[in-house]
Parts: structure tokens; sequence; C-alpha cells
């Protein structure tokens, strides 16, 4: 592709299409489930574990387009959560590629259980060096707090 973000040059294999989809299956487990289930409330999949994935799936579909030293951060996201998944059943995030404006990379995303649409909404991943980013990162750093030398994946907080 090439091009040119805060005066870096991004390469990436090739530059995203409009149409090029990524997808994300998993099944709904209790660690994915809100917290604040009780009396009479049936424990379904929370909204931040959703959008965990829904952004995972957007990554899947530039995960094959990425150089070495590149990677993805989510800028943006807009999801709608129309309806609830219960423990247990399987679900699957779709991100559709809808406009490329430099290294940054809009989808539409969508989600369905086994029975229907859970949510649907867009998203904006930017393209980034991992390099320069985890630089930037580590200035913002407290003395105590030491240095990062990798990004961290454990999910929603």
């Amino acid at each position: 592709m090439g091009g040119v973000w805060y005066g870096v040059l991004f390469v990436m294999l090739r530059e995203p299409r409009v149409g090029d989809e990524g997808e994300l299956s998993f099944v709904a487990a209790e660690e994915h489930a809100i917290d604040f289930a009780g009396e009479g409330m049936p424990a379904v999949l929370c909204t931040p574990w959703l959008i965990w994935f829904i952004e995972h799936s957007a990554r899947e579909a530039m995960l094959p387009l990425l150089e070495p030293g590149e990677s993805t951060v989510g800028v943006q996201i807009d999801v709608e959560h129309l309806a609830a998944t219960p423990i247990g059943h399987k679900v699957t995030c779709t991100a559709r590629v809808i406009h490329v404006d430099g290294s940054v990379v809009s989808f539409s995303i969508r989600a369905h259980d086994e029975q229907e649409l859970i949510a649907r909404g867009t998203h904006k991943l930017r393209v980034i060096q991992i390099d320069r980013f985890a630089r930037r990162v580590n200035a913002k750093m407290r003395p105590e707090q030491g240095v990062q030398n990798s990004l961290r994946n454990s999910g929603p907080a």
C-alpha cells in the first residue's frame, strides 16, 4: 500500500479492499457473562466481551495484510447490542471493510448467535507501527511502572 501516518511510512502487504471480511466465532462462557445476573436473571453475554470479540473479527480481516512490525488498534466503535445471548451459545462476529482512509480502516460489523442477529454497528481500526506505538506508550509510563516490552491481550477488564 504505502501511505503516511504521522510522518511514518506504513507498507502493509496489500491495502484492504471494500468487501474484505474477518470472522470470529466463540461460545459464550461463564467468564463472558454479565456480572450482575442474580435472582431470576439469566446469565447472558455481556456487551464489553461482545465488543472485544467484534474488534478481533476486524483484526482477523487485517492480520493477513500486515507486514512484520505492524499491528492494529481500535480507534472508534459504535455497537447496538440488540438481543441477549445465553451462556453456552455460539456467537459469530463478522467485520466487513466499508472504507479505507490511509491507515484507518472502517468496518460494518454484525454478530449473530444461534438464533438471531444480536449486534450491529461500525468499527474503525488504525494500522500502527508497533515500535513507534510502544515508544509513545512507554513515554507515558510513570517510573514505578517501568517499561512495557509487550502488548497484553487479556480481554475486557
